[in-house]
């Protein structure tokens, strides 16, 4: 008996009585299995189906077969199952188990999900981007069309208050988990340690010290590859070494998890797939390298990096849980008890972090146009929705308006990202539809090599079609990938090999931000056309190619680095483009020659494919170039004066403390409208030179518009008044606040700390000696007085006999010089 078991009859009655609520049931509860068989014979159910999504298809997949194997039955009758590549259903089939993506196919195709009862979203707290889609159209689809419609979110560890602002006050059901005690023991790095070595010396001490199989959580498939490589001389010959990533065929996925046979041990080499859903029998012992790789998606380039970082407290419990689930546990932790409190509580929900092109095309076809038109548990960047919405109106895939295009909703169909949509549709147009289905099929799939077999496309697709040998590639992945294929176009992997200039031609239509020109000099630099750099390895074969496009980068901010590319004909772009490519008159900066250079030029993005000098020059293009040399040199650049910089201080402090009232001042926001400030009071100017004269204060006082004037001087003045009757200028570029620096003895009698913004920052005061020396800092002048004032008065009074250090200085009379001498 699993400890959900006690609770099923009180859920089955809560949904009975309710169409939403949410289970929290810790790992080792058996929610993901015994939930589904409890609710078959619900009598809401009817003879509807009941669909549970998993996030990983492995989980689905072992899921499916469990619940299966608790009935007597194979996969594909009462219970099946659908992923991406793999699918057992039948007319029989009353609870699928499937991936996220499949519902959101499935809501989409049919609103009010007809053939359903009930959907379940296993493993909630996963939060990926699939998850929290699926839940705000399975949620407005229960409110606008299917009220009977029973809709439960389970998760191991569930934070209710965001989950209930989408599904209202629903009820909450907990239970307890079957969770044995595990010992944890921290493992932390040694000085000049790799995490390799490391891993297989604590790998050793577990199998010297303790029982049962080990689960060995690592980021990637690359470090489980060099940590089996280093075990597989250091292990005794009766312990396996099984890797388990999303990677592998499902056969050797499904061999990871098996029980050891008899009279061996396990040592399962896992990313965070083995984090949540699975049970892998016999493992007693887990070991955490503590780190975790996510995508992480950078609005401004367009592209996704991949970043390893620590885990969170969430995570490291859920790992540390696998080695409790039939006895008591050891979990070693490759880090310090001192590093475990600093870790993040949970990991960051995937939509906060994504690509967003997929979901805002699923959004288009639902017919939200805006994120604010969906229900929410953490709302979408809005840059990230925005660089999604440009990407998607490039590619035609939605109109001016955000509404979907019929080449939309045919992209939409084929069910891959986007951009690998748009180029297998543009591929059927151009007569060559099977190798952008070769090439979909490629890239919607980790690399079939790897880095060491360098950049090149055309390379895979002659892989992929048998014409290079299989060479060591995985069977399973290779036939994978081939059906793949031949689902988006029955016409792939036939007909004559492509050469490597028509793989690029195709490429540019789902990249079009991404093609590639070789910058002048040796190295294998490039410009992308989305103005960003790039860069090849140096004994690349591409590398002698002037164009390329880049399929595959890791996307760092300065200079990516091309994992996948193809080399492409510049007519070919010329042609096939020609609808993005622009012809103007411009004017650049050139450093070499010192001087703005104005010029004709024909433009794919960034990307300057011709251009010539112009002989007359519009003043205003001069105007253009002399701008694009503040950007090239920086704000600093410009003839800053100390009053200029204390106005962006002064402004910068109203923007942060009334936010859309005042004008940002950062360098980022100056140099993002440059335009709009500085344009116009460079106008008639020649050279470089000439800027020396401008008036840089009054370019940036027309940010603000005649109140905002008056209100400047009253918000943040210039200048205080002190106790003396002196006014003393403020200085506001410090980060901790507006400073005022004055001679103690000048200060006596002022009693409440001076504040700007309205009341709302106090002014950080800097008591000075007589000498000019600083005595004292803070933001607090009567707690000063009162506290610190007897100490100072003490240490300075011997120091400083001719300046006045009265015991009460709040009724001193304030001066500034020494004492003054009685009358004679």
């Amino acid at each position: 008996m699993l400890p959900i078991d006690q609770i099923l009859p009180d859920l089955k009655q809560t949904l009975e009585q309710s169409t939403s609520a949410l289970l929290q049931a810790p790992p080792g509860a058996g929610k993901t299995t015994r939930v589904p068989l409890a609710l078959l014979d619900a009598p809401w159910r009817e003879d509807r189906k009941i669909l549970m999504l998993e996030p990983r298809r492995l989980a689905a997949r072992s899921t499916a077969r469990f619940m299966a194997r608790q009935l007597g039955e194979k996969p594909g009758q009462t219970v099946g199952y659908r992923t991406r590549l793999d699918t057992r259903v039948s007319g029989a089939t009353r609870i699928e188990v499937v991936t996220e993506g499949i519902l959101t196919r499935l809501i989409q195709s049919d609103p009010m999900l007809e053939d359903y009862a009930a959907v379940l979203f296993d493993e909630f707290h996963e939060r990926s981007l699939q998850a929290d889609l699926g839940l705000a159209l399975v949620r407005e689809s229960q409110q606008a069309l299917r009220e009977d419609l029973r809709l439960l979110v389970m998760s191991a560890t569930l934070e209710t208050a965001p989950i209930a602002r989408v599904l209202g006050d629903v009820p909450v059901i907990s239970s307890e988990g079957r969770a044995f005690p595990v010992e944890v023991l921290y493992r932390p790095l040694p000085r000049n340690t790799r995490i390799v070595d490391q891993l297989v010396a604590v790998v050793q001490e577990a199998l010297r010290d303790q029982t049962g199989s080990i689960l060995i959580f690592l980021p990637g498939a690359g470090e489980i590859r060099r940590v089996a490589q280093q075990l597989q001389w250091q292990v005794p010959d009766q312990v396996i070494l099984a890797p388990l990533y999303g990677n592998l065929s499902g056969e050797d996925q499904d061999r990871a998890i098996a029980p050891a046979p008899d009279g061996t041990r396990k040592v399962v080499l896992a990313t965070a797939i083995a984090e949540t859903s699975l049970t892998i029998e016999g493992v007693r012992v887990v070991i955490d390298a503590g780190q975790q790789r996510r995508a992480v998606f950078d609005a401004n380039s367009g592209m996704t990096r991949l970043v390893t970082g620590r885990v969170s407290k969430a995570s490291a419990e859920q790992r540390k849980g696998r080695a409790g689930r039939v006895e008591p546990g050891v979990c070693y932790r490759l880090w310090s008890e001192s590093e475990q409190f600093g870790l993040a509580e949970f990991t960051p929900p995937e939509i906060r972090e994504a690509d967003l092109a997929p979901l805002v095309l699923e959004l288009a076809q639902w017919g939200a146009r805006s994120p604010d038109q969906v229900a929410w548990i953490d709302a979408p960047p809005r840059p990230h929705w925005q660089q999604a919405v440009a990407l998607l109106q490039w590619l035609d895939l939605l109109d001016d308006d955000g509404a979907i295009t019929d080449h939309g909703k045919a992209a939409r169909d084929l069910g891959i990202h986007p951009r690998l949509a748009h180029m297998v549709l543009r591929g059927r147009v151009l007569g060559f539809g099977g190798l952008a289905a070769e090439l979909a099929a490629l890239l919607g799939e980790r690399d079939l090599l790897g880095p060491d077999d360098g950049a090149d496309l055309h390379q895979r697709v002659r892989l992929l079609r048998g014409e290079m040998g299989t060479r060591r590639l995985d069977p399973a992945r290779l036939k994978a990938v081939r059906q793949a294929a031949k689902r988006l176009d029955t016409g792939a992997l036939q007909g004559p090999e492509p050469g490597e200039a028509l793989v690029g031609r195709l490429l540019a239509q789902a990249y079009p931000d991404r093609i590639a020109r070789r910058r002048p000099g040796s190295a294998p630099r490039y410009q992308l056309s989305n103005g960003k750099g790039a860069v090849l390895r140096e004994d690349d074969p591409l590398a002698r190619h002037d164009w390329l496009v880049a399929a595959d980068l890791d996307g760092k901010a300065r200079e990516a680095t091309i994992y996948l590319a193809a080399p492409v004909d510049l007519p070919d772009l010329e042609q096939d483009l020609a609808d993005h490519i622009v012809e103007q008159d411009e004017a650049t900066w050139d450093d070499r020659r010192g001087t703005v250079i104005a010029r004709k030029v024909r433009k794919l993005g960034e990307l300057v494919l011709a251009e010539q000098a112009l002989s007359q020059v519009d003043p205003a293009l001069i105007q253009q170039g002399l701008l694009d040399a503040v950007r090239r040199k920086g704000l600093a650049s410009l003839p800053w004066t100390a009053e200029a910089r204390q106005w962006c201080a002064r402004v910068g402090l109203l923007a942060a403390q009334f936010p859309g009232d005042w004008p940002d001042t950062g360098d980022d926001a100056l140099l993002a409208s440059l335009d709009s400030w500085l344009g116009p009071f460079i106008a008639g100017l020649q050279r470089w030179s000439d800027l020396a004269r401008l008036n840089l204060l009054q370019a940036l006082a027309s940010l603000l518009d005649y109140q905002q004037e008056q209100q400047l001087e009253t918000l943040a003045p210039r200048t205080l008044t002190i106790p003396t009757g002196q006014k003393v200028t403020l200085d506001y570029t410090p980060d901790h606040g507006p400073v005022l620096a004055a001679k103690l003895q000048a200060l006596f009698g002022w009693t409440e700390t001076p504040r700007v913004a309205g009341g709302q920052v106090p002014v950080v005061i800097h008591l000075l000696s007589p000498a000019q020396r600083p005595l004292a800092v803070t933001s607090d002048l009567a707690s000063f007085w009162r506290n610190a004032y007897p100490e100072v008065r003490k240490d300075m009074r011997g120091r400083y006999p001719k300046h006045p250090w009265p015991e009460d200085p709040f009724t001193a009379e304030a001066q500034q010089g020494t004492k003054k001498r009685p009358d004679r």
